[in-house]
């Protein structure tokens, strides 16, 4: 019971590792406020943990929309009282390449995974400078450490989200207020169905490399215990965490070795 009695605020609830955090968040005995944009499975997963016995408020999230954040966060205090976690999940992916997508898209992406996740900090940040004793966490992915084929602008978000979130923990330091940034690999997600491309519709084809990686549970309990621990960044995943390592301290074959990975 790790997070017994905490306010955990996870965003992208409603599928992948979103779910997963919720379900293991319960299992940790915290309270929780679920955000989505997607409705009909939030309302699924919100139903699901409460027939777990969980405290549930089920909050529909635009992370698109200033709007829809700014109006979300006092529904969620005057709920709870505070925010003790916010994980701040959800996102898009992209499988297009860089020539092939306009800069609506570069937009949209970046506003979703970058300022959707700034704003709803900001908006929740006052509170828990407040209350103290609080924890903030951000999903970014190993592609915030480097880029990759097919992921220009997915990539570019979540190294803006590292250099937001580092910040900010070293900020908060004297605050009494934790930041992690988890860094996933491959998780079985549906991510890469979701993902958009050149066109904006969504990629519709679930990545052999995605259906191949670890249980987004496995992910999802790795995450809260780096969180629980206040761990400033973790990595999860498998043998594709390798290529940081290889990207830091070996560049040259990082290059090679990123020209030749299947992108999937």
């Amino acid at each position: 019971m790790k997070f017994k009695d905490r306010i955990i605020w996870i965003t992208g609830a409603a599928s992948g590792i979103g779910e997963a955090l919720a379900y293991q968040s319960v299992n940790y005995g915290a309270r929780l406020v679920l955000s989505d944009i997607d409705e009909t499975r939030l309302k699924e997963v919100s139903s699901r943990c409460e027939n777990m016995k969980a405290d549930v408020l089920y909050l529909p999230l635009d992370l698109s929309s200033r709007e829809s954040i700014e109006n979300a966060v006092p529904r969620a205090l005057s709920h709870y009282g505070r925010i003790d976690v916010l994980i701040n999940n959800g996102g898009v992916s992209q499988r297009a390449l860089t020539w092939e997508t306009p800069l609506e898209v570069d937009y949209r992406i970046m506003n979703i995974n970058y300022f959707g996740a700034v704003i709803l900090t900001k908006a929740v940040l006052p509170s828990m400078m407040e209350h103290g004793n609080a924890s903030i966490a951000v999903t970014s992915s190993i592609t915030g450490k480097f880029g990759f084929p097919l992921r220009s602008a997915y990539s570019a978000s979540k190294h803006a989200v590292v250099g937001f979130f580092e910040t900010l923990g070293i900020e908060l330091a004297d605050k009494n207020i934790s930041v992690t940034v988890a860094l996933p690999g491959r998780v079985q997600t549906n991510i890469s169905v979701h993902a958009l491309t050149g066109d904006g519709s969504p990629h519709g084809v679930m990545d052999p490399g995605q259906s191949s990686g670890i249980p987004a549970e496995v992910c999802a309990r790795k995450y809260l215990d780096a969180i629980h621990k206040q761990k400033r960044e973790v990595l999860i995943g498998g043998k594709e965490l390798m290529m940081v390592r290889v990207r830091r301290f070996f560049p040259c074959l990082f290059f090679r070795l990123a020209g030749r990975i299947k992108p999937a």
